[in-house]
């Protein structure tokens, strides 16, 4: 491996938020690893994205909101397509369960699930824009 690949290697690491890579190639192995930050959320699970009150803002102080987050890094689709329709427009009712938006986490397509039926008051998050884990995407009044 040269140089040019291994750098393109740790750009993965942080594009995907990675802790570690390896690669081997006609005998050579490449490991590589970066300390992951202490989390200040527990890690992910595999059933959905998470719901919990937002912090109301200082013009809106609506405690009854809920967010939807981001179960995993990646990068935000509002639609399963770019000529199709959005999945959820700000003021739609959306069920239990319901489809709101698409995550791209390594080249795969991850459906975000609301978790509780409601109304969306807001999305947070613009289209094709990557999304950290726990970032709210949605606002939803219950």
């Amino acid at each position: 491996m040269n140089l040019k690949e291994i750098k393109a290697l740790l750009e993965l690491l942080r594009e995907y938020g990675l802790s570690e890579v390896e690669v081997e190639r006609e005998g050579v192995r490449v490991r590589l690893r970066r300390e992951a930050p202490t989390p200040a959320a527990p890690p992910p699970t595999m059933g959905g994205p998470a719901v919990r009150p937002s912090e109301p803002a200082r013009d809106e102080p609506r405690p009854s909101l809920l967010a939807i987050e981001a179960p995993m890094v990646g990068t935000f689709y509002r639609a399963p397509s770019p000529d199709a329709q959005p999945y959820v427009r700000e003021g739609d009712v959306v069920k239990k369960g319901q489809v709101v938006c698409i995550i791209e986490a390594m080249k795969l397509m991850n459906e975000v699930e609301s978790k509780v039926a409601g109304r969306i008051e807001k999305i947070l998050v613009e289209n094709a824009h990557p999304v950290e884990y726990g970032q709210p995407l949605f606002l939803l009044e219950p």
